[in-house]
Order: structure tokens, then C-alpha cells, then sequence
């Protein structure tokens, strides 16, 4: 296992490896080696380069080493009533360049956004060993491509990110959680009726019957919005909500589970095992089964405008069936030039996004 503990660290561990064209394993904490495919290559730990480099809460931005916990990072902006808005888990201790490089956002995706919205700027070290700047630290910065946000949801196979720029939120004034009493059709009923309403809804998942709902915003707004609802106050809201961000609700225990995306207003799928809805009905999670049909269940999210992923399984499944839904061929070709231009020998973290790169 190689070890970075300096921006130079991790250039010249990528000059190396790239001159010997011997693959690298891209890991922070390690928190999301149960997501993407094949794991692949020695290992780059990146944990020990950490720190918050600059933080402007008036700018509403901060700037952070890849290795830095995404708690720490949590921890400063809450000493100033602000927030990481997109929620991403924190699982084993997750490091923030992990939690771009993933791209998962938690419940609160819904109202304020994915993970990709939130980066303004990154500093990335390619597949050559050099270094690369995109972006900045305002939303103004248009000039170029927006390569910042292609690195989020990449896993590590266009670059190493070294640092990172994100865009940060007040936390909101008042918050309020409802539960209701559904099945999952008025679920996703109720939830495209909310929706298409001037609700604060930041928040909604619904498993075995009970629909939770989440508030926020100004207090008159959730006041309001509470007393329109009329559901029933939740008894331990915050708790419920960190089991949601954190997976460790029974909702996710399930293996393999599949992570479906699909329209809001989508009908359940004729699949078995509906084990949560989130997002106001845009996110389904599904428990399967190990030796099942997993191209009915990809086939079924496609004929439905979405999406599937092989969540979580073991990694023999993950890299047999593919985590991510088979790229069509003109996107594929545009992908494998995308890899090319930033990683023209292939070593970094291959196979973990597709296995044809």
C-alpha cells in the first residue's frame, strides 16, 4: 500500500505507476468499497492529506484536502449555523474527496440538490501525474467546461482528487418530520400531489407502511405547511433521518439491494421486494436475490425512463452482472474518450466504474 501525505505524495505515486503502467486503487477511508465494481490495483490511501484550507462563510464556500473527514468538515460549518446541504452518508468515517468521487446524496437531494450541484472547484492530479485546476470558488465561474462536476460520481477513474471547493448552505431555521399511514402506490400518489405544492419538503421515504415526511425551511413556512399536512407528529425525527443518511435503517439491510431512479410519477414496478421510497418518489430501493434475473430488473427501470444499480452485493455479483446500468454506444464511446484524455494508460481504479475502463 502506498501512502500520500502531501499533494507531491500523490503525483509522484501517480508518475510512478503510470510510467510502469501498473494500476492504483484510489481509497480514502475505504467507506464506499462496497459500491462500483471491481476493485482493482495497489492501493493509493489518500486519508493522511487532510485539512481544511480555507473556509469564507460569508462566501458560503469551503475548500478541503481529499483525506479530510467529511464530519470535521460538518463540525466547522455547524459552529456557523451552515451545512453540507446534500446529506451524503458518512459510513466508516467517509473522507469528502470520497464523497465527491461516489457522488451519493442523501435525503435531502430532493430540495437542494445532488452532490454535483455543491462543487464548485477541484484539484485533481490525472492519470499522467500532472495536476489539474477546474472551477473556483463562486458559481460565477463558467469559463470552460465543467469538468469539476464530471468528477463527481466518477470513482476515482479520471483522477485523484486532491482538493476540493464546495458550495455550503445555512442550516435550516425549523424543522418539522410528519408520518402517514400508506401503502407505497399513495405514497408516490401523495408525494407528486405535494410536490406540485409550495411545501418546504426536504425530505421523504417511505418502508412497510409508514410515509415520514420532513419540513424545512422558515418557521412560518413549516408551521404552515405542518398544519395543511395534518400528519401525525414523528417521534424521534432527527434519529430516523441519520438511519436514512447512514443506511443503517432496515430498510437497507437487504443483499443484493438495487438502487432504482426513476420519474417521480412512475408507477411501483411489477419487481418484488419494494423495501424504501425517497426523493418524493424518484428513488426506489429494491431487495433482490443473488441468482435472479438482474437484466429483467434493469430492463424494468429502463422501460420506465430510469435507471438501476447493483447497490450493494458482493463484489464476485458487482463485477459479473456490472454495478451501473450498460452504457449505449455512442455514450460508451464518448466515456472511453473522457478516460483516454485524463487517464491515457487506464491505471486508475479500472474496472470500478465499467469494466471496459
Amino acid at each position: 500500500m502506498l501512502t500520500a501525505h502531501s499533494l507531491d505524495d500523490i503525483v509522484a505515486a501517480v508518475r510512478n505507476a503510470a510510467a510502469e503502467r501498473a494500476p492504483l486503487r484510489i481509497r480514502g477511508a475505504g467507506s464506499k468499497d462496497l459500491y462500483g465494481g471491481l476493485l482493482a490495483g495497489e492501493v493509493l490511501d489518500v486519508s493522511a492529506h487532510r485539512g481544511i484550507v480555507a473556509y469564507e462563510p460569508t462566501e458560503l464556500y469551503i475548500t478541503a484536502k481529499c483525506g479530510t473527514p467529511l464530519a470535521e468538515i460538518e463540525a466547522e460549518l455547524a459552529e456557523k449555523g451552515q451545512m453540507l446541504a446534500f446529506e451524503s452518508p458518512h459510513f466508516s468515517g467517509a473522507t469528502v474527496g470520497g464523497c465527491v468521487a461516489a457522488g451519493l446524496s442523501g435525503p435531502r437531494r430532493q430540495q437542494a440538490g445532488a452532490v454535483r450541484d455543491f462543487v464548485l472547484g477541484v484539484k485533481l492530479v490525472d492519470g499522467t501525474g500532472q495536476m489539474l485546476n477546474f472551477g473556483g470558488q463562486v458559481m460565477k465561474n463558467v469559463a470552460g467546461y465543467d469538468v469539476s462536476r464530471v468528477i463527481a460520481g466518477s470513482l476515482g477513474t479520471l483522477g485523484v482528487i486532491a482538493e476540493l471547493t464546495l458550495k455550503v448552505l445555512p442550516k435550516p431555521v425549523a424543522e418539522a418530520s410528519l408520518v402517514f399511514e400508506c401503502d407505497a402506490a399513495e405514497a408516490i400518489q401523495r408525494l407528486n400531489e405535494w410536490g406540485g405544492r409550495p411545501l418546504p419538503i426536504s425530505a421523504s421515504f417511505w418502508h412497510d407502511g409508514q410515509l415520514w415526511l420532513r419540513l424545512s425551511g422558515a418557521r412560518a413556512a413549516v408551521e404552515a405547511a405542518t398544519a395543511k399536512l395534518r400528519g401525525a407528529a414523528a417521534v424521534n425525527p432527527e434519529n430516523h433521518w441519520n438511519s436514512i443518511r447512514e443506511q443503517t435503517h432496515p430498510a437497507f439491510a437487504a443483499s443484493p439491494l438495487w438502487r432504482l431512479a426513476l420519474p417521480s410519477t412512475a408507477p411501483c414496478p411489477e419487481l418484488d421486494g419494494l423495501r424504501a421510497i425517497e426523493w418524493g418518489g424518484a428513488l426506489r430501493w429494491y431487495a433482490g436475490e443473488v441468482d435472479a434475473d438482474h437484466a429483467a430488473v434493469r430492463a424494468t427501470a429502463t422501460r420506465l425512463g430510469g435507471h438501476a444499480v447493483l447497490y450493494r452485493a458482493p463484489e464476485s455479483l458487482r463485477c459479473l452482472e456490472g454495478a451501473f446500468t450498460p452504457l449505449p454506444p455512442a455514450l460508451l464511446a464518448l466515456h472511453r474518450r473522457l478516460k483516454k484524455a485524463f487517464d491515457p494508460q487506464g491505471i486508475l481504479n479500472p474496472g470500478r466504474l465499467y469494466a471496459e475502463f
